[in-house]
C-alpha cells in the first residue's frame, strides 16, 4: 500500500482525534471523560496513567487490569470517584484469582477486606458458607470460606481445595457479582468537587492535572455526540496501520500545532464581527473544484484557482502547516482583511478549519509585476508609459497603507513578485506575512528579526547603525521596485573591457551623474523621460539612512510631475565598496536573489 495516502488519511483523521472530548462506547454506556480515557481512540493524554478503558466488540465499556483480568464497567460515578464493576462472565471469582489491586490506582470500596480460599466440595453445605453457583455443577459444589477461619469447618475434610483468593471484599461472593472500585480522591478530586473538568497539565512529567472549564450537561450532549460521529467512522484494522504513524506525528508536531490553532482562534474570535467571510475546509475544496487549477507554488504553500457561487473567480492560497507559527496568517486576515482601496489587493474569505489554513483572494489574471520586468521582451509589451502608471499605482497603495488607515502598516515585503496585476494592468500590493502595525506618531518600530527579501530590505533592518526601523523602510523597498522596473535585474559591466560586474542601481547613478544615457532600452524621447524620472525617484527612496529618504507622499509627487524640475539625489553609495562580497550590508549587495530571511538583528 503506497504511504502517500495513509499519511493523507492519518492527518484528516489525526486533527479530528486531537482532543479528549467526552465519549462512551455505547448510548446506554456510561461517560467517559478524564481521568479515564480510550485507548486506540484518544491520545495518552486523555487518561491518567492506570486508568485506560476499552470497548468490547459488543459495544460494553471494559476495564484491563494486570494479569488479564477484565470488568465490565456499568456506571462511573466521577463525583463519589467511584465505578460500578460487573464481571463480563457473571462470574467475579473466576477472576478473583489474579485479581492485584496493588498495582492499580484502585481499591474496593468496602473498607472489610479478607483472605478466602476455595474448595470444591461433593455435596453441599450450611448456609453460613459463601457457594458460588457459576463454578459449581451438578457433581461438585465449589464454596468460600475465610482462610483464618478454615479449621473450623468439619466439611472441608471431605473437600479438595482449588486456590487462594488474597484481598478481595467478601462482597465478590454474593449472588449479584456486582462490586464497587474506588480511586483516591486526589486524581482529580477537587475539580468535581469545584463543579469542573479536569484534564492532564501540558509539559508535565508528573502526571499533574488542573482543572478547567464547567460541566454542563448540555455541552457534554454536544460533545458527546461528535465524539460518537469520530469514532463510527473509525476503521478497526486500518487503525493498525495508522498508529504506526500516529505516533512519530504526534510526537513531531502535536504540540506546536495546537498553540497555533488556539492562538488563531482566540483572533479569530475576536474578528468574526469583521468582513471577510470565513468558510471550512469542504468549501474551500469545492470553491476549487477539488484543487484541480493550480496556479502557483511557493514555501507558503499552494494557490489555486478558483469560483465562489456567483461566478466571481478567486485564487485560494492553501498555507503550508510546516513554515510558520500561524503569525503570517493573523497577518494577512488581520490587516488585510479590514482595508480597501484599488491598489491592495482584496481578501474574499478565509479558512481557520483545525490545522488547515486558506486565504481567498480575488483573482488577478495577469500574474505578478515580476513576470513583466524580468525580461526587456515583457517590459516592451507593457511600455514605459504603462510601466509608468503602474509605478504610481504602487505608490499610492503604500501611501494609503502609511496614512489612509486607522493605524499605519508597514509592509516590510515590497517588492515585484508581491505586486499583482488586474485584467487592465492595475497594480494591487499583495502579501501581508510579514507587515507589523503601529500608530502614526510612532516614529521608531521595535524589531527582533530583519523581515522581508534580501536585495530589498533597508540597511536599518539590518543594522540600528543606520537608524530606526520605521515606514521608511518601506520607502527603500519601494526605491529597489522603481530601479528594478528600470533596469531590470540585470548587472551591468562598468566599463567595456571591465570583465567585473557592478551593482546596477550604482551604475545607473554613475550614468546619471556623468550626463549620459541611461543605456537601456529606449523606444523614443518620451519614454527616456520617463525612465529617468524612475530612476532618480528610486535613487532618492534608497539612501543609505532613513532620514534622508522622501515620504510616500513626496513620491508621488515626484512620479506626478514631469521630471524637468527633478534634482539629482545624493549619491547613496559614496561610502560603499563595490569589490565587497555580495550579500553584506555596506558593500556591493544582490540586486535580488528572492531569499526570505529572519535573522537576529543588532
Amino acid at each position: 500500500m503506497p504511504i502517500f495516502p495513509i499519511v493523507f488519511f492519518f492527518l484528516q483523521l489525526s486533527a479530528a482525534q486531537n482532543d479528549c472530548t467526552p465519549t462512551r462506547c455505547s448510548d446506554q454506556g456510561p461517560t467517559i471523560r478524564y481521568p479515564f480515557g480510550l485507548k486506540d481512540r484518544q491520545p495518552p493524554h486523555c487518561a491518567y496513567p492506570g486508568f485506560d478503558l476499552s470497548c468490547s466488540p459488543t459495544n460494553t465499556t471494559i476495564l484491563d487490569l494486570p494479569n488479564s483480568v477484565k470488568f465490565q464497567i456499568k456506571a462511573i460515578d466521577y463525583k463519589s470517584q467511584s465505578i460500578h464493576i460487573k464481571d463480563p462472565d457473571n462470574c467475579f471469582p473466576k477472576q478473583l484469582r489474579d485479581l492485584n489491586l496493588s498495582t492499580t490506582p484502585f481499591n474496593f470500596s468496602d473498607q472489610f477486606i479478607y483472605d478466602f480460599s476455595l474448595f470444591s466440595c461433593p455435596s453441599k453445605g450450611r448456609d453460613s458458607y459463601y457457594l458460588i453457583d457459576c463454578l459449581s455443577d451438578g457433581s461438585s459444589f465449589v464454596y468460600a470460606f475465610f482462610t483464618d477461619n478454615m479449621i473450623y469447618y468439619e466439611p472441608l475434610l471431605s473437600c479438595r481445595k482449588m486456590y487462594n483468593i488474597t484481598a478481595v471484599t467478601n462482597q465478590a461472593f454474593n449472588q449479584t457479582y456486582d462490586m464497587q472500585l474506588k480511586w483516591p480522591q486526589r486524581v482529580c478530586g477537587i475539580c468535581e468537587a469545584q463543579g469542573k473538568y479536569c484534564r492532564s497539565k501540558s509539559n508535565s512529567t508528573d502526571h499533574e492535572f488542573e482543572c478547567f472549564g464547567t460541566l454542563n450537561p448540555l455541552a457534554k450532549k454536544v460533545q458527546l455526540k461528535r465524539r460518537l460521529v469520530i469514532a463510527g467512522s473509525t476503521v478497526g484494522s486500518f487503525l493498525l496501520v495508522i498508529a504506526v504513524i500516529a505516533i512519530f506525528w504526534v510526537l513531531r508536531s502535536k504540540k506546536i500545532k495546537r498553540e497555533d490553532q488556539l492562538k488563531i482562534e482566540r483572533f479569530l474570535e475576536d474578528y468574526r464581527a469583521f468582513k471577510p467571510a470565513r468558510y471550512s475546509y469542504a468549501d474551500i475544496k469545492k470553491i476549487t473544484e477539488q484543487l484541480k487549477d493550480k496556479v502557483g507554488q511557493g514555501s507558503y504553500g499552494t494557490v489555486y484557482r478558483g469560483k465562489l457561487s456567483n461566478d466571481v473567480h478567486v485564487a485560494v492560497k492553501i498555507l503550508n502547516n510546516s513554515k510558520g507559527n500561524g503569525e503570517d496568517f493573523i497577518n494577512e486576515v488581520g490587516i488585510i482583511g479590514r482595508i480597501h482601496h484599488v491598489n491592495v489587493v482584496r481578501l474574499v474569505g478565509y479558512c481557520a478549519d483545525g490545522f488547515r489554513r486558506a486565504l481567498i483572494y480575488e483573482f488577478l489574471p495577469n500574474d505578478s509585476l515580476e513576470k513583466f520586468v524580468s525580461s526587456d521582451h515583457q517590459k516592451g509589451l507593457l511600455g514605459w508609459n504603462k510601466l509608468h502608471d503602474i509605478a504610481m499605482g504602487i505608490a499610492k497603495g503604500i501611501e494609503y497603507l502609511h496614512q489612509g488607515c486607522d493605524q499605519r502598516i508597514l509592509h516590510f515585503d515590497i517588492k515585484p513578485h508581491n505586486i499583482l496585476l488586474d485584467h487592465n494592468l492595475n497594480p494591487k500590493v499583495s502579501d501581508f506575512g510579514h507587515a507589523k502595525l503601529c500608530s502614526k506618531e510612532q516614529s521608531a518600530v521595535s524589531m527582533t528579526t530583519a523581515r522581508g527579501t534580501i536585495g530589498y530590505i533597508a540597511p536599518e533592518v539590518f543594522s540600528r547603525n543606520f537608524g530606526n526601523v520605521s515606514y521608511k523602510s518601506d520607502i527603500y523597498s519601494f526605491g529597489m521596485l522603481l530601479l528594478e522596473m528600470v533596469g531590470g535585474k540585470k548587472n551591468f559591466d562598468a566599463t567595456a573591457n571591465n570583465a567585473n560586474q557592478v551593482y546596477f542601481p550604482e551604475w545607473i547613478y554613475n550614468r546619471l551623474d556623468s550626463g549620459e544615457e541611461l543605456g537601456i532600452k529606449i523606444q523614443n524621447d518620451g519614454d527616456a523621460k520617463i525612465a529617468r524620472k524612475l530612476a532618480i525617484a528610486g535613487l532618492w527612496c534608497i539612501q543609505w539612512y532613513p532620514v534622508d529618504r522622501p515620504s510616500m507622499n513626496v513620491v508621488i509627487q515626484m512620479l506626478e510631475g514631469n521630471g524637468d524640475n527633478l534634482t539629482k539625489p545624493p549619491n547613496p553609495f559614496a561610502s560603499t565598496n563595490p569589490t565587497m562580497p555580495t550579500g553584506v550590508v555596506g558593500g556591493g549587495r544582490p540586486f535580488n536573489s528572492d531569499l526570505e530571511v529572519i535573522v537576529e538583528s543588532d
